[in-house]
């Protein structure tokens, strides 16, 4: 659900912040005002793209902002693991759209504040929202789509979920007899490659982190004189040499400071501590002195051994070059190879008995896919009957609805039990595709050939009050669904919008009172001229206030008695049938 939307610098919206209700929300207002732009903003940011002229004059930059938070529908669900896969989920369910439109400069889309691709946006909004009207975002003109909805209809997606993990099976156990099926020349070819690079590395007998180990003693190899000298001169310097010209050495210097700390101490038993300190200090000299002496008399430049180490860091060398970039990954590429060869040895029985599960598997796929082939062709004839129905209650009587089902034949595909081979995917076997024709005689066509707005807009409205609940994009915006229809319709319009808004967040902008009455949220688009430039503003109606608003959609601003009475006359009669129809 969409929970607020923030607009700035958008065409004459200088700055809104609109928080649409559940139910169904309508926006009204007199032309121009700016009604539509709502509409656009929401578009502009479910696509990360708008017009320069979008853009507010004088304004570098435009801003729209959307809170949406998901519901526990299926369609939420996928849309949950979708954001989990991206890392854009929030705990709470909320997601926060957000996109900057500079004249000059990329656009970036935020999805809960982190950049994310105009197609991963697209993506997203696209599974939230759904927005008829004249600049079009509609599912429904989706081929792709079609299939999604029937099953979601048919109430088949739990079958066809079965059938996707077993092309998912078919397709694995194809790449491995794919890979057994090499012939006996490659095989014993491969044989003997992998027979030598086993040996090879095996017989390095290398581990994990012994480079490392053996850089570090090379080092120390190449430097142990200057290390020798280093260690004496150390030892020196702190313990001093025989010399009887030798300066004081470190712990000499330090030495004389002992008894000077112990006349400070007989005098003042609160530096009995640092007396300690001092003592440690000498200890502590010693000790280093010694140890570094050791050090450097340990230390021999030894040609052999530094031999020995860089042939062996050439071998190593020479292993990561061939197997791998580190000594980790050669020994991975060891266990990669000992597998494959042991797969080798037995590729032909292996072979042998997946091309027989593979036939079993293509029969079983078969079974099901015809079932859920005929499940989707009643579900078909059904949704047709209800759109049908549906168009004859919008004025569109006359006008055709098909659910289109087929299939093509292949011998590459899977067995029905006709004896028939079809094509296939993940989804089963069928092409569904949603076909109308609005003028008698004509052939049925695609829904995005149908030419009228008006039509269009009527069509997805009885479309989507069909699919209602099969429908799992939560948030649907009608933009002036009215156009070229008078008021007799416009009251069925109206019907069919709230019974719509049962099970989704519907938003709908319209000039007609007979559809703003069933609103149960009613908002105003209004535009006022401030210091020169003009604004648009969104504001909330309620009991009079929407009285007269309605009132002015019948009669004009200036509105008579009667115009106010049929008003009222519209809003209560609504609401006295949306009473007495059972919700959900």
């Amino acid at each position: 659900m969409l929970d607020e939307l923030s607009v700035k610098n958008f065409g004459i919206i200088e700055e809104i912040s609109w928080k649409p209700s559940p139910g169904l929300n309508v926006i009204t207002g007199e032309t121009g005002a700016g009604k539509s732009l709502v509409v656009d903003a929401v578009e502009a940011l479910l696509s990360g793209q708008a017009r320069e002229e979008d853009i507010r004059h004088g304004s570098a930059e435009a801003r729209v902002e959307g809170i949406f938070h998901r519901d526990e529908r299926e369609g939420s669900k996928a849309l949950g693991e979708l954001l989990a896969e991206k890392g854009l989920d929030a705990d709470d369910g909320t997601i926060l759209l957000a996109c900057e439109f500079r004249r000059q400069g990329r656009t970036t889309p935020r999805v809960n504040r982190q950049a994310v691709s105009r197609a991963l946006l697209k993506d997203i909004g696209g599974a939230m929202v759904d927005i008829h009207g004249q600049s079009e975002h509609l599912s429904l003109l989706n081929k792709s789509h079609h299939l999604e909805y029937l099953d979601a209809y048919a109430h088949t997606l739990e079958k066809r979920h079965a059938f996707a993990a077993k092309v998912v099976e078919l397709h694995q156990m194809d790449r491995e007899i794919q890979s057994l099926t090499k012939d006996e020349r490659e095989l014993a070819r491969q044989t003997e490659l992998l027979n030598f690079q086993i040996d090879e590395i095996k017989r390095a007998e290398i581990e994990e982190g012994e480079e490392e180990a053996l850089q570090k003693e090379l080092t120390i190899l190449t430097s142990a004189e200057k290390l020798k000298t280093a260690a004496f001169e150390i030892y020196r310097i702190i313990y001093g040499d025989e010399s009887a010209m030798a300066a004081a050495s470190a712990l000499d210097r330090v030495n004389e400071a002992l008894p000077l700390m112990k006349q400070i101490v007989d005098t003042d038993s609160s530096m009995q501590s640092k007396m300690g300190s001092l003592v440690g200090i000498i200890n502590g000299l010693e000790e280093l002195a010694r140890e570094i002496r050791s050090y450097g008399d340990n230390l021999n430049f030894d040609p052999q051994r530094l031999e020995e180490v860089q042939n062996r860091l050439e071998l190593l060398k020479n292993l990561k070059r061939k197997y791998g970039g580190s000594i980790k990954e050669v020994l991975d590429y060891l266990a990669k190879a000992e597998k494959e060869l042991a797969g080798l040895a037995f590729s032909g029985e292996r072979r042998q008995e997946l091309e027989v599960r593979r036939e079993q598997l293509k029969k079983e796929m078969g079974a099901l896919a015809s079932k859920l082939s005929q499940e989707r062709q009643r579900a078909g004839k059904q949704l047709a009957v209800v759109v049908k129905k549906e168009l004859g209650e919008l004025s569109m009587g006359r006008v055709e609805f098909i659910v289109s089902i087929t299939q093509e034949i292949s011998p590459e595909g899977i067995p029905f039990p006709d004896g028939k081979y079809y094509k296939f995917d993940n989804k089963g076997v069928d092409n569904v595709a949603f076909l109308a024709s609005t003028n008698p005689g004509e052939p049925a066509k695609a829904l995005d050939r149908i030419a009228s707005t008006g039509e269009i807009s009527r069509f997805m409205l009885a479309l989507k009050s069909a699919l209602a609940e099969a429908d799992t994009i939560p948030v649907l915006i009608f933009d002036e669904i009215d156009i070229g229809i008078g008021g007799r319709s416009g009251e069925v319009i109206g019907r069919k919008l709230w019974k719509l808004a049962q099970h989704h967040q519907v938003i709908c902008v319209t000039h007609l009172p007979q559809i703003a009455a069933f609103a149960d949220t009613q908002y105003r688009v209004s535009k006022k001229t401030d210091r020169d430039r003009t604004v648009s503003t969104i504001e909330s109606l309620e009991g009079e206030a929407r009285f007269k608003e309605l009132a002015v959609m019948i009669g004009g601003p200036r509105y008579t008695e009667n115009a106010l009475k049929a008003a009222r006359e519209l809003i209560e009669g609504a609401e006295g049938w949306k009473s007495a129809e059972p919700k959900g």
